[in-house]
């Protein structure tokens, strides 16, 4: 065939494709060479040895991946690990230790926040981050009166925490856990 031209080459999609990413991860610079698919979860699970935070279903349904980053929530499987270059991360392990714990673990420990304990790690991260929303002005679908500062309501806590699935269904506890904390940071 006059004029033809070679197919192109197809690309290969089955070799990694690396690259070099840093963040701040509970306070620690860490220096990652990662495939450019990794996601921020796999990161810290299969790279940094953070296990805290579940894999649960791995489609941003569930919330046990929940992470901090850049004083956001986010679902941690969701999201690549190259898209936070620079970032601050918290996990769970970066919140407190037996010895110290975070406020809203302690809270979630006296009000049986947990019961499996698979969602504690999400459930905690994501209830951190919802009292900062919260203290910032930051509204909700349920927040009434939307030139006022959001309150610390039930109602409030709920929609904001309903990405987190527990399927042990400890939600009252929860709530009991996040009021005190809210009310102890009052």
């Amino acid at each position: 065939m006059v004029g033809a031209t070679a197919p192109a080459a197809a690309a290969r999609t089955d070799e990694p494709v690396l690259v070099k990413v840093t963040f701040t991860v509970n306070g620690q610079r860490r220096d990652l060479e990662l495939d450019t698919r990794t996601s921020l979860l796999d990161a810290a699970r299969e790279h940094l040895h953070l296990t805290g935070s579940k894999k649960g279903c791995d489609h941003g349904q569930c919330g046990a991946c929940t992470m901090i980053v850049d004083g956001r929530r986010i679902n941690a499987c969701l999201t690549l690990a190259i898209m936070h270059q620079g970032a601050e991360i918290t996990t769970i392990e970066g919140l407190g230790q037996p010895d110290h714990l975070h406020p809203m673990q302690a809270a979630f420990v006296k009000h049986d926040g947990y019961q499996c304990g698979y969602c504690t790690p999400g459930q905690i991260c994501s209830g951190v981050a919802v009292l900062e929303e919260i203290t910032a002005g930051i509204p909700s679908h349920v927040t009434a009166d939307l030139e006022a500062a959001p309150q610390v309501t039930e109602a409030e806590i709920r929609e904001r925490m309903s990405g987190n699935i527990c399927r042990c269904g400890a939600y009252s506890n929860i709530v009991a856990a996040m009021t005190e904390v809210a009310g102890a940071r009052a």
